[in-house]
């Protein structure tokens, strides 16, 4: 019997070995949101389990209004790395908080302070046998009059492509596909993506909503398909247990 129990538990530890497990760091864009039954919110992180087999595990770490700064500074990282393991992934998108230059817990230079926070996760995601992936920010919905959409990100999304360049790290220039995303739902339909409800409309809110920046379910839905699609490009062996 206790052979028995014990050959149990070895096949048992072996098939939890052999999960891969996908970090997600970054911030609101990316971040669970609380009551997802009702909440209009969601990031696309959030959504992303869906799309994989059940050899991976999505752990979603990203939290609303980290910065690269902010989440080393609050040992958030340092959290990520306790449990990360060969054969783990590590996807990075930060951009839309380190702009903050009002805010100094997570304000980051993007040529100097971003730039290194990203070769650090880098540096110490391969350290530990994983594969780090970068992503830039996602655009915020801001259409000038003439409806074309209008950059808020500045030299963030460059440095990002600029460290996956220098380092040879996997990059999806998601600033680049949610802008072709936002263009093509249009100035009014791209409001879906987004949460935009009339005093009333949801019971969620008190008041009315117009907020550019923060998901839908669809909007994390669509961009979350933006990310899978872009890594069945890869040569990442991640593409073999996309659904």
């Amino acid at each position: 019997m206790k052979i028995k129990c014990l050959l149990f538990l070895l096949i048992a530890t072996s098939c939890f070995a052999q999960k891969t497990t996908v970090y997600t760091i970054g911030d609101s864009t990316m971040a669970n949101k609380s009551n997802p039954a009702k909440n209009p919110e969601h990031g696309w992180a959030q959504v992303l389990q869906q799309f994989f087999d059940d050899k991976v595990v999505v752990d979603n770490r990203a939290m609303n209004g980290r910065s690269t700064r902010s989440f080393i500074n609050e040992k958030r990282w340092d959290s990520v790395l306790e449990t990360l393991k060969k054969g783990d992934y590590v996807f990075i998108q930060f951009g839309h908080n380190d702009e903050k230059e009002n805010k100094p817990a997570v304000y980051a230079n993007p040529h100097t302070a971003y730039r290194q926070n990203l070769i650090r996760f880098v540096a110490e995601t391969r350290a530990k046998g994983a594969t780090p992936v970068i992503l830039s920010s996602i655009v915020r919905r801001k259409f000038n009059e003439q409806g074309t959409l209008v950059d808020t990100h500045g030299l963030y999304p460059m440095e990002a492509r600029l460290v996956a360049v220098d380092y040879k790290v996997p990059f999806i220039d998601l600033q680049y596909l949610t802008e072709l995303l936002e263009e093509s739902y249009g100035v009014e339909g791209s409001k879906k993506l987004h949460l935009h409800f009339a005093a009333g409309e949801s019971s969620f809110y008190k008041t009315e909503k117009h907020d550019d920046t923060h998901l839908s379910l669809l909007g994390a839905t669509e961009i979350s398909k933006l990310v899978i699609a872009e890594l069945k490009k890869t040569d990442l062996d991640l593409k073999n247990h996309i659904k």
